[in-house]
């Protein structure tokens, strides 16, 4: 009976329950592919998560793109470079995952159910077989999914980086159209060298820091804020400096690299060169306009600011000098630095700079091919001192009153000094043609006591007719007016009195330099 039992049985009851079984098979095939691939899922979420936000060294694979190893000292806008070394790290992971995890569940039911099983194998084995069956399908089932998952993130990916690019080369188009508004098409002037800076390179505003930024427009390293390797934002824009926030401007050539004026970019700038032998007048005269914007400024008209330290330092020493009626020491011979301020408010604010540069260098002519600036001009100042003409002295009769001092004229001819300039000039192909030209006729106040200027100082014709019949300088002011456009000429006076209040005649002829 034992036998019958053991041998017919038993397996007959094993086989109705095999077939009884075989019926819920696929339920159990489908839950545990369901469950793997579920698992797989789940694990794609946390890569994300790691590689995209939490970066710890488990989500790793590849080198960042590190701040010090980029020619720009600046983390890279993530649209640039980062966002797909995360897809790359995240494919390489997820390869990864997806074969540990599978094979972690074929090797889990292999020893759960075949290798040591907690019961008998008749029944383990069937059931192994069938989670074997579930985890192929939930291997299989998993692969569409993830890969679509991939696929869209990197069709997002690149979607987002074309837009960021787009924004980019708009944000700059829109900088561009407002440098171009702000008459900057050929860039911002640098005081020092005198060329021309398509864009500043600016410091990072940390003081521990101070890295050098060689260009902060929107692109690889932001959009709107670039952030640099120490950590700290920057505006990428121009126009996102607020007057409080702006930043230090560079000059980007090689042979220069000195600071530039920090309203550089932010309104249209004026290059005002004065041109004038030794001892002309050229800085009494600088400095008598600068008081005269000053004044101007303080009753009531446009806003005056010096736009740097070392033109508010220069200026406030002139100021002083002129105050006292003392005279000013002879302008160095090396390149000038721009005396640099800004005029108005608003958008009618300029950034005007004034070039006092040696008389020794117009009448040297590797001197004047120095002059740069002088091609970025409009409008040009020559300072003709009256006393530097020998016609001057010979027409004098004993004049009544103390005699000129002739210590106080200038030593060079101011034909030659007009005609090695210009030339200078033209050679830098400045458009003279369409610049316009101020004659002012110095040290009108020594000529007054003598009776030795025209009657009426503030009328242009008669000091011109002064200039060409009394001074014998008829081919010179023929000269000007045909090289310039428009010339006119003044007679001023650059002396303050003990208020500090400048000459009329210095209101008049700043008023038209500085007339747009």
């Amino acid at each position: 009976m034992a036998e019958i039992i053991a041998w017919v049985l038993v397996p007959a009851l094993y086989l109705v329950a095999l077939s009884a079984y075989l019926v819920v098979v696929p339920a159990v095939v489908l839950l545990r592919g369901l469950a793997l691939a579920t698992e797989l899922l789940w694990g794609h979420v946390r890569l994300l998560i790691g590689v995209v936000y939490r970066r710890t060294a488990e989500f790793r694979t590849l080198p960042p793109h590190r701040p010090q190893d980029e020619e720009v000292k600046a983390y890279r806008n993530y649209f640039f470079g980062p966002g797909f070394r995360d897809l790359r790290q995240l494919l390489t992971l997820e390869r990864r995952a997806y074969a540990r995890t599978t094979g972690d569940s074929f090797r889990t039911v292999t020893t759960g159910q075949f290798v040591a099983p907690a019961r008998h194998r008749a029944l383990t084995v069937p059931y192994g077989l069938t989670l074997y069956l579930g985890l192929c399908l939930g291997a299989v089932l998993a692969l569409p999914a993830l890969a679509a998952l991939l696929s869209l993130h990197g069709l997002v990916l690149l979607l987002l980086s074309a837009g960021a690019r787009l924004i980019a080369g708009t944000l700059r188009a829109v900088d561009r159209a407002v440098l171009w508004v702000r008459r900057l098409r050929d860039g911002m002037l640098c005081p020092h060298c005198f060329e021309r800076v398509p864009y500043p390179a600016y410091d990072c505003p940390r003081t521990t820091c101070r890295r050098r930024h060689a260009d902060i427009r929107p692109g690889t390293y932001g959009l709107f804020r670039r952030r640099c390797a120490c950590g700290q934002g920057m505006p990428t824009l121009l126009m996102l400096m607020s007057r409080d926030a702006r930043l230090q401007a560079y000059c980007v050539h090689p042979h220069c690299g000195k600071p530039m004026n920090t309203d550089a970019g932010h309104m249209p700038e004026l290059v005002l060169p004065l041109i004038g032998g030794r001892a002309a007048g050229k800085t009494q005269l600088m400095a008598a306009m600068l008081l005269a914007l000053e004044n101007a400024a303080s009753g009531g008209g446009p806003a005056f600011t010096l736009a740097d330290d070392d033109s508010n330092a220069n200026y406030q020493v002139l100021r002083e000098v002129l105050r006292i009626r003392g005279h000013t020491l002879a302008t160095q011979t090396a390149l000038p630095r721009a005396h640099s301020f800004v005029l108005g408010t608003g958008r009618s604010q300029r950034l005007v700079h004034l070039f006092d540069t040696a008389g020794e260098r117009f009448v040297d002519r590797d001197g004047t091919d120095a002059l740069r600036y002088a091609r970025e001009a409009r409008t040009f100042v020559f300072v003709l001192d009256p006393m530097s003409v020998k016609a001057f002295w010979t027409s004098l009769e004993p004049a009544p009153g103390p005699l000129l001092d002739r210590t106080l004229a200038s030593t060079v001819d101011p034909e030659e000094v007009f005609g090695r300039s210009v030339q200078a000039v033209a050679a830098m192909d400045a458009p003279l043609k369409r610049s316009r030209l101020a004659v002012a006729i110095s040290k009108t106040d020594l000529l007054v006591e003598h009776g030795l200027v025209p009657d009426r100082l503030d009328d242009s014709a008669r000091a011109r007719a002064w200039l060409s019949d009394g001074l014998g300088l008829r081919s010179l002011v023929q000269a000007m007016e045909l090289d310039f456009q428009e010339v006119r000429y003044f007679c001023t006076a650059a002396v303050a009195d003990e208020d500090s209040q400048v000459d009329a005649s210095i209101v008049r002829f700043v008023d038209w330099c500085l007339r747009d």
